[in-house]
């Protein structure tokens, strides 16, 4: 009987504390400035391109870091959050037609780290890299 009663309340404790322990991490994302680094890898391109680092207040509600380009008209789909993980689809309408992405980031505190595929027309896939670090509050 004990047996039971035992596999019960062990697994119940277990649970439990599973729970709480994730209770209590809470976000591993922090709101604030974050200086981000993206670096552009083309597929038979002779030439590495140089990395770009740029900044962005991101937030709870605006996770997703993007840098736009003038001429462009980007449209975010699919925005989903699991854990720390941010994934996300872009559509851009730019000069030489419609640019697909879809991304990938994943917060550990005041870091990040996350790739973006794009296809981009008549050149082809290409994948970003990103970093980030966040340096302090948003500018208001």
């Amino acid at each position: 009987m004990c047996k039971k009663k035992c596999l019960i309340l062990t697994m119940f404790l277990a649970v439990f504390f599973i729970f709480v322990s994730v209770s209590f991490a809470g976000s591993l994302f922090n709101e604030g400035l974050w200086k981000i680094t993206s670096k552009m890898e083309i597929p038979g391109m002779p030439v590495p391109m140089p990395p770009i680092t740029y900044t962005q207040c991101l937030t709870d509600q605006d996770p997703v870091p993007n840098q736009s380009q003038s001429g462009q008209e980007c449209r975010m789909k699919n925005v989903k959050t699991k854990g720390n993980t941010v994934s996300w689809e872009m559509v851009c309408d730019s000069q030489q037609g419609e640019v697909k992405s879809s991304g990938k980031i994943t917060y550990k505190g005041d870091r990040f780290d996350g790739v973006v595929m794009m296809d981009m027309p008549g050149q082809g896939e290409m994948k970003m890299t990103m970093t980030g670090q966040r340096i302090g509050k948003c500018n208001k």
